[in-house]
């Protein structure tokens, strides 16, 4: 069994490039041939050997616009080598990979994972999607990463017969505990309020600052990553004179990062856009036990990856108040916070682990050569 995974481009930075990554990883690592095409972020295009089993093609971006790598070579690319392989998995929105499918001539099974529906190039999507709708037509399989996106996204309602859920698996993060003191210690001991992402817009955050407001000292929020809106979201910070209550950190080391995890109190995840299809960082929150304070996003999986009332709470988008609410109520007194704590955990070991991911993946491209 040969697959090919089709990602978005490489270096990883965000979860859709993560999945196809983790997905070429893993499988590989059961000893079955796993390799990935991707766009490259910059330079040229190259074969890199991950292990014996996968390599990582990168094909050469002459630009980014409205989100997409253009990758010519990768219709070329892919031209040459689709004859190789017995699966080819397509990593959605991706419209570059969707054009190379389109004039490959591939003539055997094709996986489509739905990540995401296109949200903001509204008129782009109308360009596009003749072509959208010729890849799930093409599609001998449909995975969604929740069952509500499978349920409610209005692209694949006429697919539905060949759809599968399968959630988006993560390793567990190892927070480093001496490390992990550190940063209680350096921020006196108080309940740590962890996020993380891309500073842009979805992601909630001036809510999150906002909600700030509403907890009192012993609380602290902090925010890791970097985007366009961090001198936005400073200048907030400094108008509300939330200086002491609210830190942006930054990019925050590959090495640290399972610590802050592992210092944190609560992770919160404040995104108030269908953009944010699943919330990985929640799944990486629960691997170490940490409750979860999501937003219940309509037609988003946010608020069934975090089961509210187990694993944390979800509350009304875009409302401060009920973010710092929904914090203060987890962290009210140690019997309601462990137990909350526990959830977490038990809910990741239950649906998140890459482990079950990896298996179930590869029990769906056996079923689907096997048919």
């Amino acid at each position: 069994m040969k697959i090919l995974q089709l990602g978005k481009f490489y270096p990883v930075k965000g979860g859709v490039e993560k999945v196809a990554y983790d997905l070429m990883t893993g499988i590989s690592e059961q000893g079955i041939r796993c390799d990935m095409m991707c766009a490259t972020v910059s330079g040229t295009g190259q074969t890199h050997d991950i292990n014996p089993y996968a390599h990582l093609f990168t094909c050469h971006t002459w630009f980014e616009y409205a989100a997409t790598m253009i990758a010519p070579t990768m219709l070329t690319r892919l031209r040459e080598e689709c004859g190789a392989y017995d699966i080819l998995h397509i990593h959605h929105p991706d419209p570059m990979a969707c054009l190379a499918l389109w004039a490959s001539g591939y003539k055997g099974k094709v996986v489509v994972h739905w990540h995401s529906d296109i949200q903001k190039q509204k008129y782009l999507l109308r360009l596009y999607k003749p072509l959208q709708d010729w890849m799930l037509r093409r599609a001998d399989l449909v995975i969604a990463t929740s069952p509500v996106y499978l349920e409610q996204s209005p692209y694949l309602q006429a697919v539905h017969g060949k759809t599968v859920c399968l959630p988006i698996g993560v390793e567990a993060m190892r927070p480093r505990p001496a490390f992990a003191e550190v940063i209680r210690e350096k921020y006196h001991r108080r309940k740590i309020v962890f996020t993380l992402g891309r500073l842009v817009a979805y992601k909630g955050y001036n809510h999150l600052v906002e909600a700030a407001r509403y907890l009192d000292d012993s609380y602290i929020v902090l925010i890791g990553g970097t985007g366009a809106l961090r001198d936005e979201l400073q200048a907030q910070i400094g108008r509300l004179g939330l200086q002491d209550k609210v830190k942006l950190l930054g990019r925050i080391p590959d090495d640290d990062l399972a610590s802050y995890y592992g210092a944190c109190s609560v992770f919160c995840l404040s995104s108030v856009m269908k953009t944010e299809a699943f919330g990985i960082v929640q799944a990486e929150a629960m691997s170490c036990g940490k409750p979860v304070v999501a937003t219940n996003i309509p037609q988003s999986g946010v608020p069934w990856v975090n089961a509210h009332g187990v694993s944390g709470l979800n509350v009304e988008p875009g409302n401060p108040r009920a973010l710092a609410e929904a914090i203060r109520e987890i962290t009210r007194d140690e019997p309601t916070y462990q137990a909350y704590s526990e959830g977490a955990r038990k809910r990741y070991e239950c649906l998140f682990t890459k482990r079950r991911m990896i298996r179930e993946c590869i029990g769906l491209y056996e079923n689907l050569i096997n048919r």
